[in-house]
């Protein structure tokens, strides 16, 4: 199996993962208020960060290099989880990820004022075509506008901007600031909410709570091994395969079709999406290519990011091979 064939695979599982994740999400929501599905998902989220705390070898503190740009991005990702999670609660599920598809869109857009990115005629046509596709998703005058479709654009923007302030700062801050300081804020906001807002868990809820945080590391583990193992620009665009896993467990598990509207919607937006990455992967397009290096799937804040990791990996591949080379 070749390098890239392995990174799709790799790709696929885990989006199908987080696919399943998404599927508790609105199982849960059905009861609980995103913001006890947040304050729970980022609570046993922590066990993890621990671990990663221990491991971590650097002498330095936990204050930001960029208090502002990590508080906007800790905001961005709280109000992200509240967001998407809400959404996938109350929309079908092929219909949240229409939207949340848009993110590379919205990213590109966001690389302009953030980055300094220049885009051109072809990314920035790509980036009309898919708005026209949100446009078709939501298809406005024909149908009730509501508050999940409004969380799912604000989630989908809200998650955008987070992954650009990574971008922006990423190589200054040290992962586990970028990770902790969203999770602290989650807990704190969603802490200070649960006298309003708990509900008494049954067990079986409990334990779904449990396996989203395991769901998601496991995804997390997926995709570290499809950029590790495929090119980026053959890996990125698997994260689509989420409209095929909607419409089958839509239909499963909450009697969900989705509609002709939706589906080309999605495909349009999909289409453009991908031809972003395609341009972006060519040297002469962008230097900073944001839509590749947007590899996380941010939802409550109490995920990992890859990159790092990314970078950890490769840095002990070259020791080794740089071992083996001295020895030989």
């Amino acid at each position: 199996m070749s390098p890239n064939t392995k990174g799709v695979f790799l790709g696929l599982a885990a989006f199908g993962i987080f696919a399943t994740h998404d599927v508790i999400v609105k199982y849960l929501g059905a009861t609980y208020s995103p913001f006890q599905i947040v304050f729970f998902s980022v609570l046993f989220g922590f066990p993890l960060v621990t671990f990663m705390l221990v491991g971590d070898t650097s002498t330095q503190n936990l204050r930001p290099h960029h208090p502002w740009w990590t508080g906007l991005r800790t905001v961005s990702v709280i109000t992200t989880g509240v967001c998407i999670f809400y959404a996938f609660s109350v929309l079908p599920l092929a219909q949240t990820y229409s939207m949340l598809f848009a993110m590379p869109l919205l990213i590109t857009l966001l690389s302009i004022p953030i980055l300094g990115e220049r885009v051109g005629l072809h990314r920035g046509g790509a980036v009309v075509v898919g708005l026209i596709g949100v446009l078709i998703v939501l298809r406005p005058g024909s149908s009730e506008f509501t508050l999940g479709h409004l969380a799912a654009l604000v989630g989908a923007f809200s998650a955008s901007l987070a992954s650009i302030i990574v971008r922006k700062i990423g190589r200054d801050e040290r992962d586990v600031v970028l990770l902790l300081y969203p999770m602290l804020g989650n807990f704190l906001i969603m802490g200070a909410l649960m006298p309003f807002e708990y509900k008494p868990m049954a067990l079986v809820d409990i334990g779904a709570m449990a396996l989203m945080a395991a769901l998601a590391f496991a995804a997390m583990l997926c995709m570290i091994g499809a950029y590790k193992s495929g090119e980026a620009v053959i890996v990125a665009p698997m994260q689509y395969s989420q409209i095929i896993w909607a419409a089958a467990f839509g239909y499963l598990f909450f009697n969900e079709t989705p509609d002709l509207q939706t589906l080309a919607g999605a495909a349009v937006i999909i289409a453009s999406g991908i031809y972003i990455v395609l341009r972006e992967s060519r040297k002469d397009v962008s230097e900073n290519t944001p839509v590749l290096r947007s590899r996380s799937r941010i939802a409550a804040g109490g995920y990992f990011r890859i990159g790092p990791r990314l970078r950890a990996a490769r840095l002990r591949a070259n020791k080794k091979n740089t071992s083996i080379d001295l020895k030989s």
